[in-house]
């Protein structure tokens, strides 16, 4: 990859981690009055329907059979495991411990690529991606009483994400991009059907509507850029920009409910932040020698 799809890469991975902490702001703020299960049921619907209207319009129910090739399958399954795995121990341990361990993707979808894909990672970009790790517990500071058998359970659910992205940058070329995410939005609306079935339904209020819908359009949006980013760009180059989540993050709970972050919080996000633009200007210096 050269430097232009880099940067076009690491551009849609950001826009893809606002486009999630945002879904994830409005899940939260309906979460009072619906069922987890209800809401993803309800948004994947919502998402299904985006979609299907514009793969109708861009043409992908024309060659609709390139859906199912097994790295889209594999990916869309991938993806459901991860979805179910994380809420669930979500469920069950400090939400501070849970974020560390998803902060740890980059670290396994970078060695992964290293390992599987033959992706080339010099020692300085294993150095940045590990510092910016320990970024990411400054700001999270988990406890060691979080880490349970939930925890594991989580930690189950970043290693399907990191399949999920590791299918993503195998996928043909020709495989369109939004048909891809109306696969993957099919599975996890199938999966928070059946999350429904346990919890039950709670009677919905055109607020509460409206607000899954919100969630369902940014969903939306980070569905899209995440592939593109994952396609379009050197997978170890991209993949510390997730860690842009946890900025996104600080700042929406800044907006919305006034947090204002401590000491060790700002140079946890210093450091990441420090270690995203190292990485990215590493990879412009490679691609210019």
């Amino acid at each position: 990859m050269d430097f232009q799809d880099n940067k076009r890469a690491i551009v849609a991975m950001l826009v893809a981690n606002g486009a999630f902490i945002i879904n994830d702001a409005f899940v939260k703020i309906v979460a009072a009055a619906l069922p987890l299960g209800q809401i993803i049921f309800l948004r994947g619907l919502v998402t299904i329907v985006l979609l299907s209207a514009v793969c109708a319009v861009t043409g992908v129910f024309a060659n609709w059979r390139r859906l199912s090739h097994p790295k889209v399958l594999i990916r869309s399954l991938a993806e459901v495991v991860a979805t179910l795995l994380y809420l669930k121990a979500l469920m069950h341990v400090p939400i501070a411990n849970a974020t560390a361990i998803l902060q740890a993707l980059p670290l396994i979808v970078t060695a992964a690529a290293a390992v599987f894909l033959g992706a080339p990672v010099g020692w300085r970009r294993w150095c940045a991606v590990g510092v910016g790790l320990v970024g990411v517990l400054c700001i999270v500071r988990p406890g060691f009483e979080g880490f349970d058998a939930w925890a594991l359970v989580a930690l189950a659910g970043v290693f399907a994400m990191a399949l999920r992205d590791l299918m993503t940058r195998q996928m043909p070329a020709e495989i369109p991009t939004f048909g891809v995410g109306l696969v993957t939005a099919v599975g996890v609306t199938i999966m928070g059907s059946g999350l429904m079935a346990s919890e039950g339904w709670q009677p919905l209020a055109l607020t509460d509507f409206l607000w899954v819908c919100s969630a369902a359009g940014f969903v939306l949006f980070g569905y899209v850029f995440i592939i593109l980013a994952m396609r379009s760009g050197d997978i170890s180059v991209v993949a510390p920009f997730r860690y842009s989540m946890v900025i996104w993050a600080l700042g929406l709970g800044f907006v919305i409910w006034g947090e204002v972050p401590d000491f060790m919080t700002v140079v946890g996000t210093l450091i990441v932040i420090s270690t995203g633009l190292y990485t990215f200007l590493r990879e412009r210096r490679l691609s210019s020698a």
